[in-house]
């Protein structure tokens, strides 16, 4: 007679997370640090790429946007690689200190590239159309560079995001230490579109600012060591027997069909007491694991053209700006690559603004909360707002190009339009990420295990695999940009 049970060992044999000790606000700090100088060193060279690839190495607009979509696709891709290895392998705590020390690697072959002559192309005058293209072995360190930049980013991006949460054992906690997480995150970035940008376009880009940055976010990842025994910490092998208090509880009713993964015979149990392996017979936790995976699949999807629309904007903007006015006053000019930071800012500012005033006073009026999904939901139409915002600054812009006959106009020409107006709709892009983005957590940490977790935060591949899904839209539009600037 066949019944439905668990394959979870006797109590005395399971490993028990009840009692596994967290880190908790004691790591907050070190963690936040680490979040700090990784990010910041990252935003220095990821956040001014395509400016870096058009003026020091020679290459087209066109060419350095392909580049440019390939580089942030591919560090968006690599948090797979850290999920797997940091859940089968090694802790979250080797891979981060692993994989930060490749991005170091690779930063600083990009900042001898931007130094040594023989790594880089001869300075050209912008516009010129004799500017001496890169060699071969220039390209190969250049790429050589950027792969060991991005792998390492990668790594580290959101397996750190997970070690963090894995620290509080209470979900308001968890709500709370994501909240400075993105704040922190945005505002680094911001830093590192301001400053560093300016820097790297003003004074030189040979600093390495950013290897300073890593270092330092290095040695306060690393302090954590000693501690490190001490903290959470959720192994494959723990995750495959299952806990104990979640396991005897049995199947719910939803997606009914998969629960005869869980179902065993009576007559499968071997000598020893035990059942067939894994690959025959799975335990409900893991069952219940792929129906959440089912339930949240719609929201992961919705990401999809959100994510296209985003990519698009971000991508254009940068050579929108190279094209526009980009004075302040009769001194100052804003790189091209700050652009970007109005819409980190607007993330963070959304963020402390929201969670802390407009989301309690909302409580208190309708004597509800606003759940998450409904906060999704929002995101969503402020972005299809800000992708209106965008469509109409470019066709401004366009619209004074044919209008004062500049489609003639050498590469590199400014249009006699303030940037500024790009502002506007990377201000209300900042806004709807903050409903879009770091509310999706809230939503799916609850309802999934830990070694699920990790997997979570590769949501963000679908932002960035977005940015080469729609290189062929960009290449087009960026093409459309550079004519009728030239």
């Amino acid at each position: 007679m066949e019944s439905l049970q668990t394959t979870s060992v006797p109590s005395d044999q399971e490993p028990s997370m009840k009692h596994c000790k967290r880190g908790g606000w004691t790591t907050f700090s070190f963690i936040i640090g680490a979040v700090m100088g990784l990010t910041l060193a990252a935003g220095s060279w990821s956040s001014n790429l395509i400016v870096f690839l058009v003026n020091v190495m020679n290459i087209k607009s066109i060419n350095a946007t392909q580049i440019n979509n390939i580089i942030l696709g591919s560090y968006s891709l690599f948090p797979i690689a850290g999920a797997v290895i940091a859940d089968s392998f090694f802790s979250s705590f080797h891979v981060v200190s692993v994989f930060a020390s490749v991005s170091l690697l690779g930063m600083i072959i990009l900042t001898l590239a931007s130094t040594i002559p023989s790594l880089r192309p001869p300075t050209c005058v912008t516009g010129s159309l004799s500017c001496e293209a890169p060699s071969k072995i220039q390209y190969a360190a250049l790429y050589s560079a950027l792969a060991l930049a991005s792998f390492g980013l990668g790594g580290t991006r959101f397996t750190i995001a997970t070690f963090g949460a894995d620290q509080f054992a209470k979900p308001d906690d968890q709500g709370t230490f994501f909240s400075w997480y993105f704040i922190t995150l945005y505002l680094a970035s911001a830093i590192s579109l301001t400053a560093i940008v300016y820097v790297q376009d003003n004074v030189s880009w040979g600093l390495g600012p950013r290897e300073v940055l890593l270092q330092a976010s290095l040695v306060s990842w690393l302090l954590l060591f000693e501690k490190e025994g001490k903290l959470e910490s959720f192994q494959s092998q723990d995750y495959f027997h299952g806990d104990n208090t979640k396991a005897t509880s049995g199947p719910t009713e939803s997606f009914r069909f998969l629960n005869r993964a869980a179902l065993r015979f009576e007559d499968d149990r071997k000598s020893d007491g035990s059942y067939a392996s894994s690959w025959w017979l799975c335990t409900v936790e893991e069952v219940e694991d792929l129906k959440t995976l089912f339930k949240i699949m719609p929201l992961w999807s919705s990401s999809i053209l959100l994510s296209t629309s985003i990519a698009m904007i971000n991508s254009l903007t940068v050579l929108q700006a190279l094209t526009m006015d980009r004075h302040l006053g009769p001194h100052f000019k804003i790189p091209a690559g700050s652009f970007l930071v109005f819409c980190i800012l607007a993330t963070a500012l959304s963020i402390f603004i929201i969670d802390r005033f407009l989301l309690p006073l909302w409580k208190k009026l309708t004597r509800r909360s606003l759940k998450p999904l409904q906060q999704i939901g929002i995101g969503h139409v402020i972005n299809m707002f800000a992708m209106v915002g965008s469509a109409s600054v470019e066709t401004w812009r366009l619209r004074v190009v044919r209008n004062l006959h500049l489609d003639g106009e050498p590469p590199g020409s400014v249009v006699p339009m303030s940037g500024l107006w790009l502002v506007v709709p990377m201000l209300i892009l900042g806004v709807g990420e903050r409903f879009s983005f770091s509310r999706s957590g809230c939503v799916v940490l609850p309802r999934i295990s830990q070694v699920a977790k990790k997997y979570f935060y590769c949501n963000d591949i679908i932002v960035d695999r977005d940015r080469i899904l729609s290189e062929y839209s960009n290449n087009r539009s960026g093409a459309s940009v550079y004519r009728m600037a030239a």
